[in-house]
């Protein structure tokens, strides 16, 4: 998505070799047109899908999942990281280790809002190693419902999340696929 691109390479900082920052737009501060067009992609992506629900992990999954709900015209949940005294039981739960923080989550989805009927899509802001995702799949596995797919805003593709998922014959649709963070510079990948 050339848009988002653009956005990455004017507004995106590398930390490191393996850390992009992207707060100014996606994970802190939010862009709502940008959060727009990028649910408008992955709903054309999924058009023909029959989605009846998204789910994603709070809170930066949360914009572009919601926007592709909007355009989906479909339900979003979002998996919590926190307990919370209103979500106590009957509840799905994965551990997930998120690679920014370093530290471990326990998610949790109410089993009152997905059924083994749902046709679901996995939506989240970046995609490195693919834990958050794979929380959200043994969630799926729990709840017995089928995953048509996974949207991801932004693939580091040079590590190895993406290829876990595809290796899983899990449909992957990423709309920025970075290459490489190597000396201060975004490099995204040629366009398949």
């Amino acid at each position: 998505m050339k848009e988002l691109e653009e956005r990455i390479k004017a507004d995106g900082t590398v930390l490191s070799g393996d850390v992009l920052k992207v707060d100014q737009f996606l994970n802190h501060q939010v862009d709502p047109d940008l959060m727009f067009a990028i649910g408008q992609r992955f709903a054309q992506l999924f058009a023909d899908n029959n989605i009846t629900k998204i789910i994603t992990v709070e809170s930066s999954g949360i914009a572009p999942a919601i926007m592709t709900g909007l355009q989906l015209h479909v339900p979003v949940i979002f998996a919590r990281k926190h307990k919370s005294l209103t979500l106590t039981d009957d509840l799905y739960t994965a551990n997930v280790r998120s690679f920014t923080k370093q530290t471990d989550n326990q998610i949790t989805i109410s089993k009152k809002y997905l059924t083994s009927s749902d046709n679901v899509l996995i939506i989240d802001d970046f995609l490195a190693n693919g834990q958050a995702v794979f929380g959200l799949l043994e969630i799926a596995k729990q709840a017995k419902f089928n995953v048509a797919g996974v949207g991801i805003v932004i693939e580091k593709s040079f590590q190895p999340g993406a290829q876990k998922i595809k290796d899983q014959g899990i449909r992957l649709e990423s709309l920025a696929k970075i290459k490489s963070l190597a000396d201060g510079q975004v490099t995204f990948m040629s366009a398949e």
